[in-house]
């Protein structure tokens, strides 16, 4: 494809793995950075230069907005009258989307993209496969995407964009905005990120009570890798019965019994609300 992108934050950390990507495609990339900073970044990283607001939007199709979801609001309202009828506006996380930060423009297509993450179970075959957990460099990841305003055909574009930008694809999902809101912040961040966080005070703790840290470590990371290999259906298996007991047990002295209303729409939209 040799549609016209205009990439909005293309200096930041974000815009310059998408900087790096689309420079492997057909696209026609306008880079848009407001700091002095990132656009040497840019340079120095990338190889390009950035240009003016108006001319990289000048027969833009596709408007990339690489911004923190803070400035989701800001700056797309700043860039609405600007743009023709038909463009296509591209948010990297559902949250600003689905809090309703968007401008009113019906005529408009609006288009979200989220990448999963290369998993913890993997057939890299590379150490720098091995070693690329964020993706869009040499590890295969998953990517979820919803088609939020515009006709059904603009699917199609919309993906072909976020399947270069978050380079190489593992597999592509079709989400509603609402969806993609339940798996972040939902199931990534209030869930997994807090119990992650939850599990390394407790190795920290381990620590403090004389574990030897190198120990403590080992022991937690070894068993996060098989237990997730059977919780997960990785691998055929089952717990022990003294595990199963433990679990039985640790759960309720962990988690309190309405802990899944974490993923209930008024929780997400009020967590939403707290980030953007």
């Amino acid at each position: 494809m040799d549609a016209k992108i205009a990439l909005f934050g293309a200096g930041g950390k974000m815009g310059v793995r998408l900087s790096k990507n689309l420079a492997k495609t057909d696209f026609r990339v306008a880079h848009v950075e407001v700091s002095e900073i990132g656009r040497k970044r840019l340079k120095d990283e990338v190889g390009v230069d950035c240009i003016e607001v108006d001319a990289a939007l000048d027969g833009a199709d596709v408007v990339i907005l690489a911004v923190p979801d803070t400035l989701i609001g800001k700056v797309s309202h700043a860039i609405s009258s600007k743009l023709k009828a038909g463009t296509m506006v591209m948010l990297l996380d559902a949250a600003a989307p689905f809090a309703g930060h968007l401008p009113e423009r019906p005529d408009l297509i609006y288009f979200v993209s989220h990448p999963c993450h290369p998993l913890i179970f993997n057939d890299e075959t590379t150490e720098e496969g091995r070693r690329d957990y964020f993706g869009g460099v040499a590890a295969k990841q998953s990517i979820t995407s919803a088609l939020m305003q515009g006709p059904d055909e603009a699917f199609a574009l919309g993906e072909a964009v976020a399947k270069a930008i978050y380079a190489p694809i593992l597999r592509s999902y079709r989400l509603t905005v609402e969806q993609m809101a339940i798996l972040e912040p939902g199931l990534s961040e209030t869930i997994c990120a807090t119990l992650l966080d939850v599990m390394r005070e407790a190795m920290d703790e381990t620590v403090r009570r004389g574990v030897p840290a190198e120990c403590a470590r080992d022991f937690l990371l070894g068993h996060m890798n098989i237990l997730a290999a059977v919780t997960f259906k990785e691998i055929p298996g089952m717990f022990s019965d003294a595990c199963n007991k433990a679990i039985q047990f640790g759960k309720p002295r962990l988690m309190r019994d309405d802990w899944l209303k974490c993923l209930d729409n008024d929780e997400i939209a009020e967590s939403i609300r707290r980030i953007t």
